[in-house]
């Protein structure tokens, strides 16, 4: 199978799981916070809150491996393989149990002299927090082995295990709502099983599947590890940039207005991690093709799929994103029984921001595959925290809570420059052919679904409009995007992906 080919498979598999899980992942959602009240899930999103961007965290850290496997993969290096996974598994078992201890010995301090909990819900929110740094561990030594499976492009495994996930999610939600008692405590240790039962089923495939993947012999190459520590270290920096950014916000918000106000804030962070896993499905398909183009030095075309990457990244967020953000209180309505207060403010910021953030996703792949990180992540990591300090001035000046969203929005602008300039210099990107390749091919189709879903708002008024506000701006977009928003060479690639896939679909009937 030729690469182009393995891309569009991958992305079909991977988009046929998302449509399968987002749907199920929300609805859980939804029991969830039935079952648990907004007390109790603003508690679980504070404390446990790791849970929600875990995906993120664990994705991040796979990529170090991957990148490495991929890269040995371009050179036909088998021996370079087996080197990077074994001791790619002894730095993560070793890193996921440093950072856990870390964790576990800051409990105490946490709890007694930080966090704004109820007295009779302290206990509660002890055990979420210990059952979440059991999955922390959990999801620490999966990754090499999702790094593994992405580097193989064996993305049907992947797309199975996240839908088996997104349906034991949706058993636990059917479970907590039949069962009384300490429903918190609960559904804590049933999402740490979950996450051990998920590192199972990854850790058995991959040891009978795939020859590097072995405890044979092991060799400890410290130059090895010490290029795998660096490489992942600096990942790991810019993913604990993110992370300290979406639960110190939390944080914030929970100290100024306390733990209800952490669930309209949950619920927010559950739409942008729909999101994010639109972008993050497709970039999964694309990174091993990026990574192995670096791997035999043939940097145009790293950079040409980098770009792709961002641009379709930013469309296919869109086609969901904007509708949402104008139809956002009937959506929620629709979603949950009980909308808590600024939800839908918040979701409507964090969705723009998600926006600008796709414009420059590829470049983080393209800088990743230069193995050229260290500045990226200080500088672009380092802005991202600076969300903190300045929502934290917002807030203590007596703005809205939402104006932490303010902060966050204006700081995510910065970021996209600066990742731009980064790109330019490490990897010789052309700033012109960037701009005018995504940015310049996504104004045009943004701004027709924007007009779209405007008219519409303003002027049709009826029961779950949304839907139809949702199909309209679809619509006009990928006939915008078709026209507008691609180069000759992407028409031809989409093309060939709708023959690829009608050839598939006729081969089995």
């Amino acid at each position: 199978m030729t690469p182009a080919n393995k891309v569009i498979i991958n992305t079909a598999i991977l988009y046929g799981r998302m449509i399968l899980t987002v749907g199920v992942s929300l609805y859980s959602t939804r029991l969830i916070l039935e079952a648990l009240g907004s007390t109790d899930y603003g508690i679980f999103e504070l404390v446990a809150g790791i849970i929600a961007v875990l995906a993120f965290l664990k994705n991040t850290m796979a990529t170090s491996t991957q990148r490495f496997l991929s890269f040995y993969q371009g050179k036909n290096d088998i021996e370079g393989q087996k080197s990077v996974f074994t001791n790619s598994l002894i730095m993560h078992i070793i890193v996921g149990v440093v950072i856990v201890a870390v964790l576990a010995l800051l409990e105490s301090y946490l709890f007694e002299h930080f966090l704004n909990i109820a007295e009779g819900r302290i206990y509660a929110a002890k055990i979420v927090y210990r059952t979440m740094l059991a999955s922390l561990l959990f999801s620490m030594i999966n990754v090499p082995f999702m790094g593994t499976l992405v580097a193989h492009e064996n993305l049907l495994f992947v797309a199975v295990v996240n839908i088996l996930e997104a349906l034991l999610k949706l058993s636990i939600a059917f479970v907590l709502i039949s069962l009384s008692g300490n429903r918190l405590i609960i559904y804590s240790y049933l999402m740490a099983t979950l996450a051990f039962v998920t590192m199972l089923m990854y850790t058995a495939f991959c040891f009978k599947k795939y020859i590097e993947c072995s405890l044979r012999n092991v060799k400890i190459d410290k130059k090895q590890i010490k290029e795998l520590s660096s490489f992942a270290g600096w990942n790991l920096f810019g993913a604990l940039c993110g992370l300290g950014r979406t639960q110190g916000m939390a944080v914030l918000l929970n100290l100024f207005f306390g733990t209800v106000i952490n669930a309209a804030y949950g619920i927010a962070n559950q739409l942008a991690a729909q999101m994010y896993f639109l972008s993050a499905t497709m970039l999964r398909a694309l990174n091993p093709q990026i990574m192995k183009s670096e791997g035999v030095d043939d940097r145009e075309r790293m950079l040409r799929l980098s770009m792709i990457a961002s641009k379709f990244g930013f469309f296919l967020v869109a086609i969901i994103a904007i509708p949402a953000i104008f139809e956002m209180p009937q959506i929620l309505k629709f979603w949950l029984k009980e909308v808590p207060e600024y939800t839908t403010i918040f979701a409507q910021f964090i969705l723009i921001a998600i926006l600008i953030n796709q414009l420059t996703i590829g470049l983080q792949s393209a800088l990743q595959a230069t193995g050229k990180i260290k500045l990226y992540q200080t500088v672009v990591g380092g802005v991202i925290l600076m969300t903190l300090p300045v929502a934290y001035i917002f807030l203590k000046m007596g703005f809205p809570p939402y104006y932490v969203f303010v902060s966050y929005l204006c700081l995510e602008v910065v970021g996209v420059i600066l990742r731009i300039w980064i790109a330019k210099k490490i990897a010789g990107l052309s700033v012109p052919v960037y701009l005018n390749r995504v940015f310049m091919k996504s104004f045009f189709p943004t701004i027709c679904s924007l007009v779209v879903c405007w008219f519409i708002t303003r002027n049709i008024h009826f029961e779950y409009r949304f839907l139809f506000t949702g199909f309209a701006s679809a619509v006009i977009l990928l006939i915008s995007i078709y026209f507008k928003g691609l180069y000759h060479d992407e028409k031809i690639l989409f093309q060939k992906a709708i023959m690829t896939i009608k050839t598939k679909i006729l081969k089995y009937r």
